[in-house]
């Protein structure tokens, strides 16, 4: 699940590797691959060997410090938490995102104000 593949990458980080590799799911691999294109990873790539599929992320730096500076877990397996088009809003005044899994996929918070698309708030990242 995502706040297992966002644990990993903190503790990676803070452990100052530069590469990740973490078991396949199509999930984790959407939500890796939206960290990306907002900065907080440096690549994302499906790999595969043999019969065993894998993600590898390289991880990202600022200052020597890592990117992702923390994180907050919104739904959980026990509680769901789910929000309307309308009630989509900014992360940290618009310093972090929110990532909301909808219909359209997994998309960040402005992306889903864009399209105008509620769904599953997921977690916020700064």
């Amino acid at each position: 699940m995502y706040y297992n593949l966002l644990a990993k990458i903190r503790n990676a980080a803070l452990a100052k590797k530069d590469t990740l590799v973490v078991p396949f799911s199509n999930f984790d691999y959407n939500v890796a691959k939206l960290l990306a294109e907002r900065g907080y990873l440096k690549d994302v790539q499906k790999k595969t060997s043999g019969n065993k599929k894998f993600i590898e992320i390289k991880l990202s730096y600022k200052n020597s410090s890592p990117s992702i500076s923390g994180f907050k877990i919104i739904s959980r397996p026990s509680r769901h938490v789910y929000l309307r088009k309308d009630k989509v809003r900014r992360v940290r005044q618009g310093y972090g995102t929110g990532v909301i899994s909808t219909t359209e996929g997994i998309l960040s918070d402005g992306d889903a104000r864009k399209k105008r698309v509620g769904g599953e708030y997921l977690f916020e990242i700064w």
